[in-house]
């Protein structure tokens, strides 16, 4: 452990090891396993209840602290908790794994064994050794951000007895895990996004026909060497589901043209800045792992292969092909090509291609046991979420035992970083009901 001071925070740095598999019986501790506890300096001393955040993802690592603000959500987690930052195995300084990782396996199935090691079941696993080896065993509050809910569920599954309350923000399971009813359903979603953001900006849907006419022209790279072709162009739309989302993309295509005072008239020149933009937004480099387990986190006991269920489930959606015009953005969507064409995820092409084929996975809930779940539970369900179905949501609310719901679309899938509101909502849920003392 390190323990050091930064603005308004007292920070110990923790790391423990943990099994790669810890479904096998004896297995060595495969994997080190990192976590920061923040704790008011004022109250540094003092015996308060732990608060563990549970990323997004799959594959996020946990946030890095710049500035305290205290109307954030971890402002106000801090006036009476040591709050944990977890970095799940695989991200962060939690055993990162990327192509080099991979690339040390002699087969495809081998990679793909490991990776399967990597989701909910064993991120729990992890959480709950932390809870009983550093923190001292007593029962945790856990704040479970979009996957980071998949994730609260898994653990109420699995190990109830480490938790004494959940918060969870855009991210309640199908407790019937199916990858493509959830794009069944997030497609349609994604089309209504798309229809606000040329409401919004007019003026980009020629903006970006005109690039993707480019693209369709060919041999335009990216600083990386990628080429930049029109689907990769549409992934930017996993923005939209952000409150900031459609201006983030807006700004990008604002310079998305080179005005060089030397051309010959054509105009037709992609800027730098756009290009290392479209890279910077596209490329995984920082997170492979969301990538290659965005399907794979929907496995769950024998409910066949996952089989590249976005890509099969955007067939039945023609307003996504790429001559369409408007043409459409995509969203929380992962496909086969992006293991051909992005350079960080080629690594894991093969090892992506056996998760998709795996007919069997352990089961990642348990319904019978969230039924009788005596956990008290807090959910925001945004109705708008692009990336999270709030019908799937709100169906596992009502079968899973003590869950409040908040359903509201003031806020986008990222409420609980932008709103600080979002956070006191859910604890007042919980304190009103006397749930959550304090």
């Amino acid at each position: 452990m390190s323990e050091y001071a930064a603005p308004g925070l007292h920070v110990r740095d923790h790391r423990v090891r943990v099994p790669l598999d810890w479904s096998q019986e004896g297995a060595g501790a495969g994997l080190s396993l990192f976590a920061r506890e923040l704790v008011d300096p004022a109250r540094r001393n003092e015996d308060l209840p732990c608060l563990l955040y549970l990323q997004g993802g799959p594959g996020g690592k946990a946030p890095r602290p710049v500035l305290r603000d205290d109307e954030s959500w971890l402002g106000q987690a801090l006036r009476d908790h040591r709050v944990i930052l977890l970095d799940q195995r695989g991200t962060g300084r939690s055993s990162p794994v990327d192509g080099d990782t991979i690339g040390r396996f002699g087969t495809a199935r081998e990679a793909a064994d490991f990776l399967r090691c990597f989701r909910a079941d064993s991120i729990v696993a992890d959480a709950e050794h932390l809870r009983t080896t550093v923190f001292g065993g007593k029962p945790w509050t856990t704040v479970g951000q979009s996957y980071g809910g998949f994730l609260t569920l898994t653990y109420l599954s699995r190990a109830p007895e480490g938790l004494r309350a959940c918060l969870v923000t855009g991210g309640l399971p199908a407790l019937a895990p199916d990858a493509a009813e959830v794009y069944r359903r997030t497609y349609p979603r994604t089309e209504a996004k798309n229809r606000r953001f040329r409401q919004r900006y007019p003026d980009d849907v020629a903006t970006v026909a005109r690039i993707a006419d480019r693209l369709a022209a060919g041999d335009v790279r990216l600083p990386d060497g990628d080429v930049l072709t029109i689907r990769r162009l549409q992934s930017l739309g996993l923005d939209f589901g952000r409150k900031s989302g459609f201006e983030r993309v807006h700004w990008l295509l604002d310079e998305a043209f080179a005005d060089d005072a030397f051309a010959d008239g054509a105009g037709e020149r992609l800027s730098h800045t756009f290009l290392d933009g479209v890279r910077e937004r596209t490329a995984f480099t920082g997170g492979p792992l969301f990538a290659v387990l965005q399907e794979s986190a929907y496995g769950s006991g024998p409910n066949g292969p996952t089989a590249w269920a976005a890509q099969r489930e955007r067939a039945h959606h023609p307003g996504f092909r790429e001559d369409a015009r408007p043409l459409l953005f995509t969203g929380e969507m992962i496909y086969p090509w992006m293991f051909e064409e992005i350079r960080a995820l080629r690594p894991f092409r093969a090892a992506a291609d056996v998760l998709a084929a795996d007919e069997e996975w352990p089961p990642l809930y348990d319904p019978e046991r969230l039924a009788r779940n005596e956990v008290p539970v807090a959910a925001a369900v945004y109705f708008d979420d692009m990336y999270v179905d709030a019908g799937l949501q709100l169906d596992t609310a009502d079968a899973v035992g003590r869950v409040q719901t908040w359903v509201t679309n003031e806020h986008e899938h990222d409420g609980l970083a932008e709103d600080g509101r979002v956070f006191a909502r859910l604890t007042r849920m919980l304190r009103d009901t006397g749930d959550l003392p304090g």
